[in-house]
């Protein structure tokens, strides 16, 4: 029997691939999308603690653009031909609807991470797209066509089906939760074929502190800290929400922070948490006074809970060295600046990354050099395009990488037989 043709193949059922192909069905394509995976979506399944955040909702693109450093002058185009405007939109018409919560995060009302994969495999259905689980790349055909330029002839699958298409997409992710499928298997191939890939690394990831003392903290959450990266000097800081684990530190400004560390791993790398950043050194010295004198005769070990949750108040009688049957009116002006010190101060010994087994994106991809923005296409490879995480691009969390998997898959789709839609 001979192989269907079809306009576009792309590669991975994640959010950049199901967008892609259900806008390029939409527009008309004949659209096949392959998933090695039985099911589309798991990784946004585990996204947002199974909520999945779907976008941010700061109107000023710029600024959200912003977020992404350097390489966010790349997704100009493709955020402002689907913006996060148009994503929450998208999702309202297709029956889904959303909210907005802390922070500007958009989430499903439901918070029900299955509800967004559904209403995109809807999308798929409705537009006739042919979706093909259990559906592993196991090698790429190219060839030279007349301009003298490499193209993707077909993928072959591992039950060694051949797909053939005039344009492919590679939508793959990147090789964060690789329990997830995302293993990085199209680095290899992309290298093969000419691209060029920027060493990938675990970004928005927990870190490993060298010190002991966080075991008892595990399961703590901080609100309102700031936690700062330090190597002979500031390097980075983070306001906001963090929690202790029980080898390091998780959370928000954790995970926004853990792509600085992976940059500058090494010896004598220090986080320092301030658990009081509203406070100046002389307003918590006079605020830990007033409160011991409040307790007045009361052990020192139990005058502290008016000023930080139960769990740190032994960590931080044990560090400050004052002891703990002490009353709370003979503890020294130099012991209760010892304290402030402290909680200003709360010093820890970076060991290293989690790594991608607990990544929330990855750092690093096919480079951007090598991908024009107005299109997605490959500027090596004459039939090739991209969307998502498999390009070197990554955000803060907050909805922004995921942003790129929406905006990036739509432009992408969009190219009905190699030019965009009008």
């Amino acid at each position: 029997m001979k192989n269907e043709k079809y306009n576009i193949a792309i590669i991975g059922a994640g959010a950049a691939g199901m967008i892609a192909a259900g806008h390029a069905a939409e527009l008309g394509s004949r659209v096949v999308l392959l998933e090695k995976n039985q099911h589309a979506g798991r990784k946004l399944l585990i996204t947002g603690k199974g909520r999945c955040n779907i976008t941010n909702a700061d109107n000023d693109l710029r600024r959200m653009i912003s977020m992404f450093g350097k390489n966010g002058r790349f997704l100009h185009h493709a955020f402002g031909r689907f913006s996060n405007k148009d994503v929450v939109e998208f999702f309202e018409n297709h029956g889904l609807r959303t909210k907005v919560e802390r922070g500007m995060r958009v989430f499903p009302a439901s918070d029900n991470a299955q509800k967004v994969v559904d209403c995109l495999m809807k999308y798929l259905k409705d537009n006739n797209a042919d979706v093909k689980f259990g559906s592993p790349v196991e090698k790429i055909i190219t060839s030279i066509n007349s301009r003298n330029k490499t193209r993707i002839e077909k993928v072959v699958l591992r039950n060694g089906e051949e797909i053939i298409a005039d344009n492919f997409l590679f939508a793959s992710g990147g090789k964060s939760y690789p329990r997830t499928g995302s293993t990085g298997d199209a680095y290899k191939w992309l290298k093969q074929i000419g691209h060029t890939v920027i060493e990938p690394n675990p970004a928005l990831t927990p870190i490993i502190v060298r010190e002991n003392v966080v075991k008892q903290l595990a399961g703590l959450v901080l609100k309102n800290v700031e936690i700062s990266l330090w190597q002979t000097r500031k390097l980075d800081s983070r306001f906001g929400e963090a929690l202790f684990t029980d080898n390091g530190l998780s959370g928000p400004i954790v995970l926004d922070l853990s792509k600085n560390i992976g940059k500058n791993m090494a010896d004598g790398l220090k986080i320092r948490i301030d658990f009081k950043p509203t406070l100046d050194y002389p307003t918590l010295h006079r605020r830990i006074q007033r409160d011991l004198d409040e307790q007045n005769n009361r052990h020192f070990k139990n005058s502290l809970n008016k000023l930080l949750p139960m769990k740190l108040i032994p960590v931080i009688i044990e560090l400050s060295g004052i002891k703990e049957d002490k009353k709370a009116n003979e503890v020294t002006k130099i012991e209760r600046k010892r304290l402030a010190q402290l909680l200003k101060c709360f010093e820890l010994s970076v060991k290293g990354l989690v790594g991608f087994e607990a990544a929330i994106i990855t750092s690093g991809g096919v480079d951007l050099k090598e991908v024009d923005r107005k299109t997605m296409k490959s500027k090596v490879i004459d039939n090739l395009y991209f969307a998502g995480e498999i390009l070197d691009i990554d955000g803060p969390t907050g909805g922004y990488n995921l942003q790129v998997a929406w905006s990036t898959g739509y432009l992408a789709g969009a190219m009905n037989f190699g030019s965009e839609d009008s």
